[in-house]
């Protein structure tokens, strides 16, 4: 059974590795230039209404290299069934047609079935994909909160781990001292500090990298799950929190199965199927058609 692995370089090379997946800028069939790079806003001054995150004709396709040399059995198989050897690779869109503008102090989320694209697209935001065609372009620091523990070393201890996080995302050192603080007196787990990370729960593991997160003041936050992570007291810190980035006027991004986190944190939602836009609108509108279509109410 054909395996594979992911790449995220757009710009790998022509002849992949077997089994490796990519992303694959070449032959992009939808419309709008091939990607090159991802532009920034310049950072002059800002009000509520201008745009923070802005994706215009956003597509990604992957590409599937699967193993193109098959063992002697599966050959001879082939030979005796008299069956078609599999396709040595195939290509699918993530997402296509993707046309988003978020705004300063708009919290927006993200809502679909599994595998409507809503992570994917977050991950395109967060400058982890790179969009095969279209163009994207950011304004402020990016606070991915996407795969709890990207950016960690298990074998460094919470405190190392602060540090590194905030190097990650342009803190200095001295930065980040001295918000060590606050972030230990948020999560609870101040007599873990010395503790390597490879020791904490996943709920410890999420709280920290939750905790990081917000603690930098990010000027775009985005959170993939995030808030379902540890129990309810946490839940309830995690709401709270994230309303006070609101309140400093940051843009939030958030993708969440629990509508109920949607309707109370989020004021638009943006409704993803098959990595295309369904619809984009105030909350409950969106809400509303999105359960009565999964539920066929």
């Amino acid at each position: 059974m054909p395996t594979s692995n992911l790449q995220t370089n757009a710009d790998a090379a022509d002849s992949p590795a077997r089994g490796d997946v990519r992303i694959d800028a070449r032959e992009p069939k939808l419309h709008g230039p091939v990607v090159r790079h991802i532009a920034e806003f310049p950072a002059a001054g800002r009000s509520r209404d201008e745009a923070v995150v802005r994706l215009q004709n956003i597509g990604l396709k992957f590409t599937s290299y699967h193993d193109s040399h098959p063992s002697l059995k599966r050959a001879l198989l082939n030979l005796v069934l008299r069956r078609s050897a599999p396709a040595t690779n195939k290509t699918f869109w993530a997402l296509q047609g993707i046309d988003l503008t978020i705004r300063q102090g708009e919290r927006v989320a993200l809502v679909g079935t599994n595998g409507a694209g809503k992570s994917t697209l977050l991950k395109v935001i967060a400058r982890i994909y790179e969009p095969t065609v279209g163009r994207l372009t950011t304004r402020g620091r990016i606070a991915p909160m996407i795969e709890m523990g990207a950016g960690f070393h298990p074998e460094l201890t919470g405190r190392r781990n602060i540090q590194l996080n905030g190097a990650l995302m342009g803190m200095s050192r001295a930065e980040m001292t001295a918000r060590e603080p606050a972030i230990w007196d948020w999560t609870g787990l101040a007599e873990f500090a010395d503790l390597p990370l490879k020791y904490y729960s996943s709920g410890m593991f999420q709280r920290l990298a939750f905790a990081i997160a917000t603690e930098v003041e990010p000027e775009i936050l985005l959170v993939d799950e995030s808030l379902n992570a540890g129990d309810a007291s946490f839940v309830d810190k995690a709401k709270r929190r994230i309303l006070d980035v609101f309140d400093k006027a940051k843009a939030v991004i958030v993708v969440s199965h629990d509508l109920g986190i949607v309707s109370e944190l989020c004021t638009r939602t943006v409704w993803l199927d098959h990595g295309r836009i369904v619809a984009d609108g105030p909350t409950p509108e969106i809400l509303d058609r999105y359960v009565r279509a999964v539920t066929g109410g």
